[in-house]
C-alpha cells in the first residue's frame, strides 16, 4: 500500500511550488510595460551609442616565420623549435619604433610610433610560427597599406637583427608574408547587430528586475496574495470595482442578475458559515480608511440576507458620517442617537425597508461625542436587546485609523468583518487598523476584497473569468438608477 503520510507533504509541497510560479506570472503580467519599455529603452540605447561611434576597419597581414639549415632531418627540427621559441619575440617587436617608423615615412602618416601602436595587435597562435599583424583604422584602404608595409618591415628588421656580425654571413631566419592585407569592405566596428542584442538582453534582465522590485515594494493590497501577507484572517469574499457604486449602490436590487450582486450572495453564503458556535449574528463592518467601501458593503449584504429569509437589521454606526439613509432612500433625521440618549424609543425610528425582513436604523443627529456614545451602557443593552429581535445585525462603523469608534463598537458585538479595497489600501494601514482592534480584544471574523478588477489575476481568484462566462447572469448595467423606496 502508498504510505499516504509522505505523499501528503509532496502534494503540499508542489502545490505550493505552483502557487509561487503563478506569483511569478502574476508579477509578468503586471509588470509587462515595464519590461518592455525598459527593453526597448535598452535597444534604444545600443542604436544611439552604434549611431554615435565611428566605423572602424580591420585588415590582417600574416608573416611566416622560417629557419635556414642544410636540410637535415636533425636541422630541421632543430630550426622549426628555434622559429616558434622566436615568434613570440618577434610579435612584441612589431609594435616598437624600429617597425613603425618606416612604415609612417612610406605611407606619410601624420602620426607617432606610440599612438600607431596603438592602432595594431599582433598575435603569434599557440606553436605556430605565423604572426598575425592586424590594423584598426577609420580607414579601410588606408588600414590594408599599414598592415602590409608592417609585416615587409618586420621582416627587414628581423633579418638585420638576426644575422652575423660578417656581413657576407646569411640570416638563419626568414620571414615570409603568408597572407597580404586586404582591404575590407565592412567596418569591425561598430558591430550593430551585437549591439542591439546585447541593448535588448540588459534592457530585458533590467525590466525583468525593475518589475519584481517594483512588486516587493509595493505596499498596496491589490489581491489575497497581498492580504496573506499581513493577516491570516479568512477572506469571506471579493467584489468587483464598479465605477457607478456611488450612482447606484444597491446592486443587488438594482441589478440582482449581475456578477457584482452574486458576489454579495456569495459574501452572505460565506457569512453563514461563519463562527456559527457565536449565539448572536451581529457583525460590525469597517475598514481602515474611508471610501474602501464599507457602506456599500454593508447595505447590499443586508439585503442579499434578507432576500434569504433571515430578519435583518442594519444599522448605520457612522455617527460622524453617516450615509446609510441616504443610501436605502430612508429619511435619516432620526435614528440610534435618539435612541442612545433616550430621545426616541427603537420602535419609533427603525424603518423597514422592501419587501423581506430587512430593517435600517439611520445614524440619527450627529453627536459632539459619537465615542462616548457607543462605548455607553445604552448602547450594549441596545445591542443585547437587537441580537434578541434579529436574525442578523449589520454595523456599518466608521474607519478604524482616523477614529475609534469602530474599535468600541467592535469590543461590545463580538465580530468584526474588515473592508480592504484592492488597490488603495496599503498594508501598513490595514496592520495598523488590526492592532487596533487587537489592542481592545476584538476578534475579526473575515476580511472583504473590495474594488477587484473585473478583469486581470486578482479577478480570477474569486469568479470572474473561472470559466463558468455570463452562464446565468446579465451583463452589469451602467445605466442602472439608484432605487429610493420610502418608508
Amino acid at each position: 500500500m502508498t504510505d499516504t503520510s509522505r505523499i501528503t507533504p509532496i502534494i503540499a509541497r508542489e502545490i505550493g511550488r505552483a502557487l509561487d510560479l503563478r506569483d511569478y506570472f502574476r508579477v509578468l503580467r503586471k509588470g509587462w510595460w515595464v519590461i518592455a519599455s525598459v527593453t526597448l529603452l535598452g535597444v534604444g540605447a545600443a542604436a544611439a551609442f552604434s549611431a554615435l561611434q565611428t566605423p572602424s576597419y580591420s585588415a590582417t597581414a600574416k608573416v611566416f616565420v622560417s629557419t635556414q639549415s642544410a636540410g637535415t632531418v636533425s636541422d630541421l627540427v632543430q630550426g622549426n623549435a628555434f622559429s616558434v621559441q622566436r615568434v613570440r619575440t618577434y610579435s612584441d617587436l612589431v609594435l616598437t619604433p624600429l617597425v613603425l617608423l618606416p612604415v609612417i615615412r612610406q605611407l606619410d602618416l601624420d602620426i607617432t610610433p606610440e599612438l600607431l601602436a596603438t592602432q595594431i595587435v599582433a598575435s603569434a597562435p599557440l606553436d605556430t610560427s605565423i604572426i598575425a599583424i592586424t590594423v584598426n583604422d577609420t580607414d579601410p584602404g588606408r588600414a590594408a597599406a599599414i598592415a602590409n608595409s608592417a609585416s615587409d618591415n618586420l621582416a627587414a628588421v628581423v633579418e638585420d637583427v638576426e644575422s652575423p656580425a660578417l656581413d657576407e654571413a646569411i640570416s638563419p631566419v626568414k620571414l615570409t608574408r603568408a597572407q597580404e592585407a586586404m582591404v575590407p569592405v565592412l567596418p569591425a566596428s561598430p558591430r550593430i547587430p551585437l549591439n542591439l542584442a546585447l541593448g535588448a538582453a540588459a534592457g530585458l534582465i533590467l525590466g525583468l528586475a525593475t518589475a519584481v522590485l517594483r512588486e516587493t515594494l509595493e505596499t498596496r493590497i491589490r489581491n489575497e496574495s497581498d492580504l496573506k501577507q499581513v493577516t491570516d484572517v479568512a477572506v469571506l469574499g471579493g467584489i468587483g470595482f464598479d465605477p457607478n457604486a456611488k450612482e447606484s449602490p444597491l446592486t443587488v436590487h438594482a441589478d440582482p442578475r449581475s456578477r457584482r450582486a452574486e458576489s454579495f450572495r456569495t459574501l452572505r453564503t460565506n457569512l453563514s458559515f461563519l463562527e456559527v458556535a457565536r449565539s448572536d449574528r451581529s457583525f460590525v463592518i469597517t475598514s481602515s480608511i474611508q471610501s474602501e467601501g464599507k457602506s456599500t458593503t454593508s447595505a447590499n449584504l443586508a439585503i442579499a440576507l434578507a432576500d434569504a429569509g433571515s430578519r435583518v437589521l442594519l444599522v448605520d454606526a457612522d455617527l460622524r458620517r453617516p450615509t446609510v439613509a441616504d443610501y436605502m432612500g430612508l429619511e435619516g433625521v432620526v435614528g440610534l442617537t435618539d435612541v442612545l440618549i433616550g430621545r426616541a424609543e427603537l420602535s419609533d425610528v427603525m424603518q423597514p425597508w422592501g419587501m423581506a425582513g430587512l430593517y435600517v436604523l439611520p445614524a440619527g443627529h450627529v453627536p459632539p461625542n459619537p465615542s462616548e456614545l457607543l462605548g455607553s451602557a445604552r448602547m450594549s443593552q441596545l445591542i443585547t436587546e437587537l441580537n434578541g429581535i434579529f436574525d442578523v445585525v449589520i454595523f456599518d462603523s466608521p474607519p478604524l485609523l482616523p477614529v475609534t469608534d469602530a474599535a468600541i463598537l467592535a469590543k461590545k458585538v463580538g465580530g468584526t468583518i474588515m473592508v480592504v479595497a484592492a488597490g488603495r489600501t496599503h498594508k501598513n494601514q490595514l496592520r495598523g487598523a488590526l492592532a487596533a482592534l487587537a489592542n481592545v480584544g476584538a476578534p475579526v471574523s473575515g476580511v472583504v476584497l473590495t474594488m477587484l478588477p473585473t478583469k486581470g489575476s486578482s479577478a480570477v481568484s474569486y469568479g470572474y473569468e473561472l470559466g463558468y462566462g455570463t452562464y446565468g447572469y446579465e451583463p452589469d448595467t451602467a445605466t442602472a438608477k439608484r432605487v429610493k423606496l420610502k418608508k
